[in-house]
């Protein structure tokens, strides 16, 4: 997890070669997804923007989140956002992936049930029976 000095230098320059993959890798025109973008997001996005996100060399130019966001949704590639989360402790789960963690959370809670009444077992008196007249 990025908590140290500097932990997180060089992130935007990271951001920007993952919108340049993203770019290069969806197979559509930048036009297009700056017009998926814009609807998606209410605010104008063109391609001129998206180049100059994709640049390292326009250091001036940040992606905003909202933006990164948008592209992402856009294009589907949420696996190449996961890098990028797991600087900071995180990870990403995409799709049917939450339900697969999920089973294993269940499956978690169920052992420490079984466990803990394994252990009352072990200790716990017979019930008063309730014996009729």
């Amino acid at each position: 997890m990025a908590t140290g000095p500097a932990a997180l230098a060089g992130l935007e320059a990271r951001i920007c070669a993952t919108v340049g993959t993203i770019l290069a890798s969806c197979g559509r025109p930048r036009e297009v997804i700056a017009a998926e973008m814009t609807v998606l997001l209410g605010d104008e996005v063109t391609k001129a923007m998206l180049d100059a996100y994709s640049s390292p060399a326009r250091t001036e130019h940040k992606v905003p989140m909202s933006r990164f966001f948008g592209l992402i949704a856009v294009t589907a590639r949420l696996d190449l956002m996961d890098p990028l989360v797991r600087e900071i402790g995180g990870s990403l789960l995409i799709g049917a992936e939450v339900q697969t963690a999920r089973l294993g959370h269940l499956r978690q809670q169920a052992r420490a049930i079984q466990n803990e009444i394994k252990a009352l077992e072990l200790t716990a008196p017979l019930m008063r029976g309730g014996s009729a007249g």
